[in-house]
């Protein structure tokens, strides 16, 4: 048992202790106001702004390491969980996609329409890329999706009371893809969407040096085209590449 002298010797350490415990504590509640402002600044309309540039720039590791099936698809596992939610709630008959690549996000949508019973896919792309994967339900077209035999094969295939879903994500500059939103919207019916994929490059946070892309096309498109709107619910998950770009048709 301490006596009173020796309680009184211990003071100075007992109360440097205390000081570096004190100081430890003030630094923890420092840091993590530190870490909630960055995280705050950082957050903006279309996520966590940090996250989408690591998740963007890391190819590799990150989205384009993204499979379906074994079938690559450079896709966020955010949007495709949003897909899915949008084309069951929205239950179109076909769905079309500009920019087939290796077919992954076609394989996709046919696989979610298998699983629904109900829906086709087409997807246009100016390359015959080898090995795609074949399904019953995707039907492959070659040429640019803006060509007018594309657009009449497209206007052919779609039958009469059919609703249509619309994906553009071929060319990401902004002159091909405002010609897009011109030729395809007027084919998206009522409730169903017009898809505008990689919103996000130049600045949108990522790729500044990109040039105007799909972002200022489609904030072109909205202000001269009242009958969609930018669906900032199929952006709650947080992240989404395709920021602002979840097009409604409401009229």
């Amino acid at each position: 048992m301490e006596s009173q002298k020796d309680l009184t010797e211990n003071k100075p350490a007992r109360r440097s202790r205390f000081d570096s415990f004190a100081t430890a504590l003030v630094w923890l509640v420092v840091g993590a106001a530190l870490s909630s402002f960055i995280m705050t600044y950082e957050m903006g309309p279309h996520g966590t702004k940090a996250y989408h540039v690591w998740a963007y720039y890391n190819v590799e590791t990150a989205w384009g390491g993204t499979r379906w099936l074994g079938v690559p698809m450079l896709k966020s596992p955010a949007d495709l969980w949003m897909y899915q939610e949008t084309l069951y709630e929205t239950q179109p008959d076909v769905l079309i996609e500009a920019g087939t690549y290796l077919g992954g996000s076609a394989y996709y949508f046919a696989s979610i329409f298998d699983l629904m019973k109900h829906g086709r896919v087409l997807t246009i792309d100016i390359v015959d890329f080898p090995n795609k994967p074949k399904h019953d339900r995707v039907t492959f077209l070659l040429g640019s999706s803006t060509s007018p035999a594309i657009l009449n094969s497209i206007r052919e295939a779609i039958k009469p009371g059919e609703r249509v879903m619309v994906v553009l994500d071929s060319d990401h500059h902004k002159a091909h893809v405002s010609n897009e939103l011109r030729l395809y919207s007027g084919l998206v019916t009522v409730g169903n969407y017009l898809v505008v994929e990689d919103t996000d490059v130049n600045g949108h946070p990522v790729y500044p040096g990109f040039g105007p892309g799909p972002m200022e096309a489609v904030r072109e498109f909205l202000r001269e085209n009242h009958d969609f709107v930018s669906d900032k619910t199929r952006e709650r998950y947080g992240i989404s590449f395709f920021p602002d770009g979840w097009l409604k048709r409401i009229r």
